[in-house]
C-alpha cells in the first residue's frame, strides 16, 4: 500500500513537471527566437552606423561588478566619491567608460557632445526610469523631479509660469531675511561662525516665502522659532527635523541599511515623510481657504506673489501640489543654500577675489539693489559661474534608455566611433569630471579663478555650451536656475556690503558632502568683519 502511494506520488510529479516543461517550451523557444532575432538587428544596426563598443572599466568581478559598487560605497563614505570617479577617467586616458554591473550595463561619460545627445538632441530616447522615480518617490511624490513623459510635461507646464522674470526679480522678497541673516551674524570681528547652517535656515526662510507665501522664518531673534502667521513654531521645528533627516539618510554612512542603500531605499524614514506631508498639507489646506482674498488680489501690483496660490489656480489635485511643492522646496533650499556656502567658503580663502568683489560692491546704490544692479555686477556672476563649474551643487546625473539609440562619440580605440546602447542600459555623466577637463578649461581647469568668465582687452573670456551644465540643458533644464542666481547674487552682494572683510578659520581642503544634492563638508568657518572697525 505504501509502494502504490510512493509510486502515485510519483507519478504526479513527473505528470505536472511535464505539463510544465510542455506549455513552457513554445514560450522559452520564442524568448530564445526573440533574443536571437533582437541580437542579430542590434549587431546589424550598430554596424550601419559604424559603432564601436567604448573602453570598458577593468574589474574583478565582471558579471555584477560588485567590486566597483563596493568602491562607490567606500568612496561615498570617504566623501571622495566625485574625485574617485573622475580618477577613472584620467587614470585610462579615456572620457567615456563602460561599466558592468549589477542591472543594466551603464556609460559613464565625459563627453559634451554625449550629454547633450541625451538631454536634448535624442531627449526622447531617454527617461529618468524606475530607479528614480522609486527613489526619490517615496519622499518627493510623483512631482517633476519624478516624472517621465506626458506626466513630467504636465508638470513642467503646470510650473513655469511661477518662474517668469517678473516674479522672480523682487527684491523685496530676498531683502527681509538678508537683513535677519547679517543680524544673526557675529560682528565683534574675532568670533568664528560657520556661515553654511546659517545659508540653509536663510534660503529656507526665502524659500517657502515665495512657495508657501508664508515663511518659516528661521533667523528669527525670537527664543522660540517665531514663523509667520498661519505657521505653528514648534511644526516648523519638527517639519526641518524632518525635511533634513530624510535628506541625511540618502548618505549611505547615515543610512539605515548602510551598504544596501545603494540598491535599498530607506523605508524607516517613512514617519519623517509623514511629517512632512503633513505639514505641506496644512499649509495647502489653509491657503486653499485664502484663495478668495488672494484672487481679489492678484491684480495688485503690491501685493507679493505667491507660488501655492497660482498651483491653486491650475489644479486642485493636492497631490500634486504636494509633490510639486516639495520638488520645488529641495530645488530652492538645498541648492540654494550649498552654493552659497560653496561660494564663501572660497572667498573667505581668496583676499584678492575678495578686494575686486568689495570694488564692485562698493558702487551700488545705498538703498535696496535692483535686479538689474545685480545683474550688471560682472565679477559677482562670474564668482558664482566659478562655484558653479567647481561644486556643481548636482555633481552627476543619468538617464536609461527607453529604446535602443546611440551615442555620437566614446567608442573604439580613439574614442571618437559613436557607441550604440541597449534599450534599458544607463548613461551616466559626471559634471565634477567633465567642468575639470583641462582641454576644455585650460592647465588651471582646478583653480578658482572668476577671470577666466571675464571679456578682456585681448579677448573674450569663457563661453561654453555643453561643456558647463550646473542647471542641466534641453528640456528639463532647471526652470528656477535664475531664482536661485538671484538670490545667491543678492544675498552675496548685501553681506560683502555690511562687512569689508573675511578671513578662514578651516585649513581643511573642501570635502564633498553628497546626498540629493553636494555640499561643503566642513561647512564654512569664517570671521567677519564688520565695516568700520
Amino acid at each position: 500500500m505504501a509502494l502504490r502511494n510512493r509510486m502515485t506520488v510519483s507519478f504526479s510529479w513527473k505528470s505536472i513537471l511535464k505539463t510544465l516543461v510542455i506549455a513552457l517550451l513554445p514560450y522559452i523557444l520564442y524568448r530564445t527566437y526573440e533574443y536571437i532575432i533582437l541580437r542579430s538587428r542590434r549587431r546589424r544596426c550598430a554596424a550601419s552606423k559604424g559603432c564601436q563598443p567604448p573602453f570598458h572599466l577593468p574589474i574583478r568581478d565582471p558579471f555584477f561588478g560588485l567590486d566597483f559598487i563596493w568602491g562607490i560605497y567606500r568612496s561615498l563614505i570617504k566623501h571622495t566619491s566625485l574625485e574617485d570617479m573622475r580618477q577613472h577617467y584620467i587614470q585610462h586616458g579615456v572620457n567615456t567608460i563602460m561599466i558592468n554591473q549589477i542591472g543594466p550595463s551603464a556609460v559613464s561619460t565625459i563627453e559634451p557632445e554625449n550629454v547633450k545627445c541625451v538631454l536634448s538632441t535624442n531627449f526622447h530616447d531617454w527617461e529618468i526610469g524606475p530607479i528614480r522615480k522609486k527613489g526619490l518617490g517615496w519622499f518627493l511624490g510623483d512631482g517633476i523631479f519624478t516624472s517621465d513623459g506626458a506626466a513630467w510635461h504636465r508638470s513642467r507646464e503646470l510650473l513655469r509660469p511661477s518662474f517668469a522674470r517678473a516674479q522672480i526679480s523682487d527684491p523685496e522678497l530676498f531683502e527681509g531675511h538678508a537683513r535677519s541673516l547679517v543680524e544673526a551674524l557675529p560682528k565683534d570681528g574675532t568670533t568664528m561662525v560657520d556661515l553654511q547652517p546659517l545659508f540653509f535656515q536663510a534660503s529656507l526662510d526665502i524659500a517657502t516665502d515665495f512657495l508657501f507665501g508664508r515663511s518659516t522664518n528661521t533667523l528669527s531673534k525670537q527664543p522660540e522659532r517665531e514663523a509667520a502667521p498661519g505657521l505653528n513654531g514648534v511644526e516648523v521645528k519638527k517639519f526641518i527635523e524632518a525635511w533634513d533627516g530624510v535628506q541625511e539618510a540618502f548618505q549611505p554612512k547615515e543610512s539605515t541599511f548602510g551598504f544596501l542603500s545603494l540598491f535599498f531605499f530607506d523605508w524607516f524614514q517613512g514617519p519623517k515623510v509623514r511629517t512632512i506631508n503633513e505639514f505641506v498639507d496644512g499649509i495647502v489646506e489653509q491657503a486653499n481657504k485664502d484663495r478668495p482674498e488672494a484672487q481679489q488680489n492678484s491684480s495688485d501690483r503690491s501685493h507679493k506673489y505667491v507660488f501655492l496660490q497660482e498651483l491653486l489656480e491650475r489644479t486642485q489635485d493636492r497631490k500634486q501640489i504636494r509633490a510639486e511643492l516639495l520638488s520645488s522646496l529641495l530645488a530652492g533650499r538645498d541648492t540654494t543654500a550649498s552654493l552659497l556656502s560653496n561660494v564663501w567658503f572660497e572667498l573667505s580663502r581668496r583676499p584678492a577675489i575678495w578686494s575686486k568683489l568689495q570694488d564692485e560692491v562698493s558702487i551700488m546704490s545705498s538703498g535696496r539693489p535692483t535686479f538689474e544692479e545685480i545683474k550688471s555686477m560682472k565679477y559677482l556672476q562670474a564668482i558664482l559661474n566659478e562655484s558653479l563649474r567647481l561644486y556643481p551643487v548636482v555633481p552627476d546625473n543619468a538617464r536609461i534608455a527607453a529604446r535602443d539609440t546611440i551615442l555620437p562619440v566614446g567608442g573604439g580605440p580613439l574614442g571618437t566611433a559613436p557607441i550604440f546602447v541597449k534599450k534599458g542600459e544607463i548613461a551616466h555623466w559626471s559634471l565634477w569630471a567633465m567642468h575639470r577637463r583641462k582641454e576644455i578649461y585650460g592647465e588651471d581647469a582646478e583653480e578658482f579663478k572668476p577671470e577666466r568668465w571675464l571679456d578682456k582687452a585681448d579677448g573674450k573670456g569663457l563661453r561654453v555650451g555643453w561643456e558647463y551644465l550646473p542647471f542641466n540643458g534641453g528640456p528639463r533644464i532647471c526652470i528656477g536656475q535664475q531664482f536661485a542666481l538671484m538670490e545667491v547674487a543678492w544675498v552675496t552682494a548685501w553681506m560683502a556690503r555690511e562687512f569689508e572683510g573675511i578671513e578662514s578659520r578651516d585649513d581643511e581642503p573642501w570635502r564633498e558632502k553628497v546626498a540629493l544634492t553636494c555640499t561643503g563638508l566642513g561647512g564654512c568657518k569664517v570671521v567677519l568683519i564688520p565695516r568700520g572697525q
